[in-house]
């Protein structure tokens, strides 16, 4: 691969570098609560009024028209910058790609634009409690009526389900089909009495994801996306979009905190630690391991099209090594270091979920075997 860039990639990152550096909004305030939701939503409203928002949208559905190089590039750039992420990131990563490639052209017009502006956030009604790493075993039911559908069912750990107003969820309409075969893919309005959204508090004190109740909630005909019992394919389009969303832009946020984690050995005197250098050189390893791999995979996907499977590899190094780093952290500064004002307290608590959101460890795990690596299926 020539990594090199283009003389017009080269003014693409040009011309977002310096945008972001005369617009950049300071770091965002942290603890999950309405503050920092409402600060994310005004920064991706600054984006998309700038042409920012969406950068690999088509430019007929108010994107940017984005090559895969000018999106790693794009994902670069707000990592270099530190830069805080926009408010709807699931409907600008997951929902709005898949309205692209399987909606219907009414639904582009309907859903596409307060995406990118943020007017309308979108959360994802996957999971749940018996069905998380098992998405085709799910029991949520949707019972056809006339003109549309009435959905009762849980689904857990639905992240910004609190703020959303659409919901891309995934429910079985038919009960006879194989379990693959049954599921039916819809747009939910998260505005009706039927659901309810009960926050879920995680051990650094915030509620970002919820549990969903639904009883009998109304989605109509219109808001199926590709088409009633093909809901497995346009999952799988939608968590395939997730993955191959981390790419070089997490390599580079993962090397910027090791950066940090070196100016803290610095500053306890442990930088000649040899046991320390040693963990600090493993780390740079698997970094720069992630970001090569990265490009193999935006190379793989530049061939065929769309994201592939190799998206999992890259979703397992980062947050095996966005926990040994935070774990390392802590070592290196001490009990003082779990403090509950502290900010590697915080990153260390939240890497927690890193192993589990996404795709389990586990479930990620087979993924490669099967369908990287050609091994035998496990079951």
């Amino acid at each position: 691969m020539d990594l090199t860039l283009t003389e017009s990639e080269q003014e693409f990152r040009d011309e977002f570098r310096a945008w972001i550096e005369g617009n950049h909004p300071g770091k965002a305030p942290r603890g999950g609560d309405q503050v920092q939701f409402e600060f994310e939503r005004e920064w991706q409203r600054k984006l998309h009024d700038a042409g920012w928002a969406g950068v690999s949208w088509p430019k007929e559905y108010g994107g940017r028209g984005a090559t895969l190089i000018e999106q790693s590039i794009f994902g670069e750039e707000l990592a270099r910058a530190k830069a805080p992420r926009p408010a709807n990131v699931l409907g600008l990563v997951m929902g709005g790609p898949v309205v692209i490639a399987h909606g219907t052209e009414p639904q582009k017009e309907r859903f596409l634009e307060p995406i990118l502006s943020a007017e309308e956030i979108w959360c994802q009604g996957f999971s749940e409690p018996e069905s998380g790493s098992d998405l085709a075993s799910l029991k949520t039911k949707a019972v056809k009526e006339d003109g549309g559908w009435r959905i009762t069912g849980q689904k857990v750990w639905t992240t910004f389900a609190h703020e959303a107003k659409w919901c891309m969820l995934v429910a079985r309409s038919d009960s006879e089909a194989p379990k693959h075969k049954g599921l039916t893919y819809f747009l939910m309005d998260m505005d009706q009495d039927e659901i309810e959204v009960r926050p879920l508090r995680q051990i650094t004190g915030e509620a970002e994801f919820n549990e969903l109740f639904i009883e009998n909630a109304w989605v109509p005909d219109e808001n199926v996306v590709g088409g009633e019992g093909n809901g497995w394919m346009v999952a799988i389009t939608t968590l395939m979009n997730e993955r191959a969303g981390l790419g070089a832009s997490a390599a580079l946020g993962l090397a910027n905190s090791l950066d940090e984690l070196v100016e803290l050995a610095k500053e306890r005197g442990m930088a000649s630690d040899p046991i320390v250098r040693d963990k600090v050189a493993r780390l740079k390893i698997g970094i720069e391991g992630l970001r090569m791999g990265a490009l193999r995979a935006l190379t793989s996907t530049m061939k065929v099209g769309t994201p592939g499977p190799e998206g999992s590899i890259a979703k397992l190094q980062w947050s095996s090594t966005n926990q040994a780093l935070t774990e390392l952290a802590l070592e290196i500064g001490g009990p003082e270091m779990l403090a509950k004002d502290s900010d590697w307290a915080y990153r260390f608590l939240r890497s927690r979920a890193n192993s589990i959101e996404g795709g389990t460890t586990d479930v990620l795990k087979n993924i490669v075997a099967e369908r990287v690596l050609s091994l035998p299926k496990l079951r």
